[in-house]
């Protein structure tokens, strides 16, 4: 009795790193409104579309009050109040696009903006955590969903974070998932593990089928020519290439990387899983991006990587199920990299040799808004990576993953 006791204890658990059984690393019900005090950021947050196109969003932000961030309390409340500065902060820095850029971002927004990140362990710039998982609410009774704070972009703004969500969710069964392939090995149930990885391996194929419906809800000259720049961050950005100062924090710049899908703590978690070794470049940025997730999220990842290696289970058991099982996983998880792969040459390659198509001939009506576009990120994510080449060499080494014996190509 004593030993199964001191057996259980062991097992390995998600129910210490902020992750929720029905949605996995996406925040539950998060709030839609702060503490009256903060009215003045939620005013100005919820018409940041508007007053970006109108040019008066800079202004407002500099008449803004300086608030003290001590009265916001709950972890949810901590998340709204960093999603409404950071989304404030995009707003202030790219509404005259890549041409009039600021230098300082304004007290009133910096110095708040700085403590609740402080407190979050999240950086001062809009991330992931904010503008997916943090960034939704229930529109209807028919389960529809719409955004709490939104960018310039229109519908497809809103379409972007909201597959972005569905593909976070589609992950959720795999996530529950990692603790049973963890205390199988733990007990060499070369089944109980084989199980798991099936059911992670349709997981890994959902959340492909989700991120198919970018075609649908987003329009690529939208995302390449508007919305894209909101997105960008003040690290290995040309526009901005010795940082931000943030006004009361430090006289000091500072640079932080954009958005990108590297801040998903999702396939982190699989590649710790399956053993997949990103070097050099690619991991040195893979790793920098866990910074920019919640520090529960980014624990996980860390305690995954520290379990014995699953793929020397895997070999050690000689079972076929279990190797096919294993198999499987690896080739859903390099289809899903080569899927990421076509969206963003659809998104972001094509347009981006469009523009610079039109830059160089006279200016056609239709390609007015496309020619808008940033000219600094044409070959660049907006975490800032050389983008095609980053994916690509992800995608690669993903392939390195598979058991000895594998020798069909996977495209």
């Amino acid at each position: 009795m004593a030993a199964s006791e001191s057996g259980s204890k062991s097992l390995f658990s998600l129910d210490s790193y902020h992750v929720s059984e029905e949605l996995g690393f996406i925040l539950p019900d998060p709030l839609e409104e702060l503490p009256e005090y903060y009215q003045p950021w939620m005013d100005i947050a919820l018409r940041i579309p508007e007053l970006v196109h109108s040019h008066e969003l800079r202004s407002l932000i500099n008449k803004m009050p300086l608030l003290n961030s001590q009265f916001l309390q709950k972890h949810k409340e901590l998340r709204l109040a960093h999603l409404v500065l950071s989304s404030m902060t995009m707003g202030y820095m790219w509404q005259e696009g890549e041409s009039n850029t600021v230098k300082v971002l304004p007290k009133s927004l910096a110095v708040p903006y700085w403590e609740v990140s402080q407190r979050l362990g999240l950086p001062p710039i809009l991330t992931h955590a904010d503008a997916v998982l943090a960034n939704w609410r229930k529109k209807d009774q028919d389960g529809n969903l719409e955004l709490l704070v939104s960018l310039p972009g229109g519908e497809s703004m809103q379409g972007f974070f909201l597959v972005t969500l569905l593909v976070e969710l589609a992950a959720v069964p795999a996530l529950r998932c990692i603790p049973k392939v963890i205390n199988g090995m733990r007990c060499s149930n070369s089944e109980a593990v084989a199980t798991a990885l099936e059911e992670i391996s349709q997981s890994m194929q959902d959340m492909a089928d989700a991120l198919k419906l970018m075609h649908v809800y987003v329009e690529p000259s939208v995302f390449y020519g508007i919305m894209r720049i909101f997105l960008s961050g003040w690290k290995d950005n040309p526009c901005m290439p010795k940082g931000l100062v943030y006004e009361g924090v430090s006289t000091e710049p500072m640079e932080y990387s954009g958005g990108s899908a590297a801040q998903s703590s999702l396939l982190h978690c699989f590649d710790e899983l399956l053993g997949v070794k990103h070097e050099k470049e690619s991991g040195s940025f893979l790793t920098r991006m866990r910074n920019y997730m919640p520090p529960a999220h980014k624990q996980l990842i860390h305690d995954i990587s520290l379990q014995p290696s699953l793929k020397s289970f895997v070999l050690q058991q000689g079972s076929k199920q279990l190797n096919q099982a294993f198999q499987d996983c690896v080739t859903k998880l390099l289809a899903l990299r080569s899927y990421h792969i076509n969206v963003v040459s659809r998104f972001i390659t094509v347009p981006a040799a469009r523009a610079r198509q039109l830059r160089n001939q006279s200016q056609d009506t239709n390609g007015e808004m496309i020619s808008k576009a940033p000219t600094a990120l044409e070959e660049r994510g907006t975490g800032g990576s050389g983008i095609m080449t980053f994916l690509k060499t992800v995608r690669d080494q993903t392939r390195d993953a598979y058991l000895p014996e594998k020798t069909t190509d996977v495209d």
